[in-house]
């Protein structure tokens, strides 16, 4: 839908700029983590974990804008108005959507993970304009054919919603012939998402050098979480 659509362009612009708030409130020491990686690198799992270890709000720019929206706040209506007319929220909208956010006594307590952003050079140099500092960067790491094998053996399961994978997490035979292969999960459609992301990652890391914390993605979830941890220590 049209209304994913924006939540999708605008989330990408305001997790980045949250991610640096949160360490800087009154000299407060809240960490701001930032997660990245390409489409398939296991962002998702990772995310879990290091909530459940380390208690970061995971922030969901997504549901900042809908929250904003919906509570009919100064912001939000601000938002809406360039999301109804089919733009983009501009970034220094979403830096002040995400400010506001961070400064909310659960992240200003535990601090934030921002999971994906920023995604585009301009992004990260938004991040740079409005002050937010981020503790670590973390850059999970897999070679492009891997992503591709896990991508393309991935189904859904229409009626119950689970994914499967046909190498790493066989279905049953007996639902075999419901599964569906998503567009998404197309080689070509993979190649394409995995071209964009390397088109833009290269232009990001120079503004996080002294942060960058690169993982190796390639072994099982918790064997990755034990590089992600590593990473973290200090915070």
């Amino acid at each position: 839908s049209i209304w994913v659509q924006h939540l999708s362009s605008t989330s990408t612009r305001i997790m980045g700029v949250c991610a640096a708030s949160c360490a800087g409130k009154g000299g407060g020491s809240a960490p701001l983590v930032v997660i990245a990686g390409p489409p398939a690198a296991g962002k998702g799992t990772q995310c879990d974990k290091i909530k459940e270890t380390f208690g970061y709000v995971h922030i969901s720019t997504g549901d900042i804008l809908r929250d904003n929206v919906k509570r009919g706040t100064e912001l939000g209506l601000k938002a809406k108005g360039f999301m109804d007319s089919g733009g983009l929220v501009p970034s220094e909208l979403i830096v002040d959507l995400v400010k506001d956010r961070l400064m909310q006594p659960d992240i200003k307590e535990k601090g934030c993970l921002l999971d994906g952003f920023p995604r585009a050079p301009d992004q990260a140099q938004a991040m740079v304009d409005a002050g937010l500092k981020v503790d670590k960067f973390l850059l999970i790491q897999v070679p492009d054919e891997m992503l591709v094998e896990r991508g393309c053996g991935r189904r859904l399961d229409p009626e119950t919603g689970d994914i499967y994978h046909l190498k790493f997490k066989p279905p049953l035979a007996e639902i075999m012939d419901r599964l569906v292969h998503r567009s998404d999960d197309q080689e070509e459609a993979i190649r394409v998402r995995l071209g964009n992301y390397h088109s833009q990652i290269d232009g990001i890391l120079p503004f996080f050098k002294e942060v960058v914390v690169k993982i190796d993605g390639t072994s099982k979830p918790d064997e990755v979480f034990g590089l992600v941890s590593k990473g973290l220590e200090g915070l």
